[in-house]
């Protein structure tokens, strides 16, 4: 069975509100862009409130429990990578935004537009990631054998992992950017 999300269904607890970035993840066109952007200014938002070290702690928090967070709902969804599900967009953007910060705007719009271009198109090994993870199915087990990692924690894993591995790419352009040039 598969859900349609809607407002009030995301807002009902509060993995799903984090899943889908706050509501971000329900855009109608390009809910990964709009999900990055509520990122991005959430990320700012922190850097006035919070020490870089509580940002830090945020960042890595938020990337565990995105395992289950993105698991569970896309489990929910009858869809494991559910496009609405943005929530692996905002810890891979605040990762890139916690390396290179402080910068001017236009040094976060270049990041900004490169992560949501290894996002989108995938390329070489990302793509290769997003594939395995899509496809995965778990083993049948043996109803006698204690239960292995539940397919919930693979399949979250996968949807958070493409867009860490987007936002390596990402960092490794801007570090050969600034090395260059």
């Amino acid at each position: 069975m598969s859900i349609q999300p809607q407002r009030t269904w995301i807002w009902s607890r509060p993995e799903r509100a984090l899943a889908f970035g706050f509501g971000s993840g329900l855009s109608f066109r390009a809910p990964g862009t709009v999900g990055t952007l509520y990122a991005w200014a959430f990320y700012l938002l922190f850097e006035i409130l919070f020490s870089t070290h509580t940002i830090a702690w945020i960042i890595a928090l938020g990337a565990i429990a995105g395992i289950w967070i993105c698991g569970k709902v896309g489990e929910e969804l009858g869809v494991p990578d559910h496009g609405g599900i943005v929530w692996d967009e905002f810890i891979a953007f605040w990762l890139i935004l916690f390396i290179i910060m402080p910068t001017d705007i236009w040094g976060q719009l270049g990041a900004f537009l490169l992560f949501r271009f290894f996002d989108a198109v995938k390329p070489g090994p990302i793509k290769t990631i997003d594939r395995y993870f899509k496809t995965w199915q778990p083993k049948v087990e043996r109803l006698d054998q204690p239960k292995k990692i539940p397919s919930w924690v693979v399949r979250g894993f996968g949807v958070m992992i493409d867009d860490i591995a987007a936002a390596i790419a990402t960092l490794l352009v801007i570090a050969i950017w600034v090395r260059v040039f």
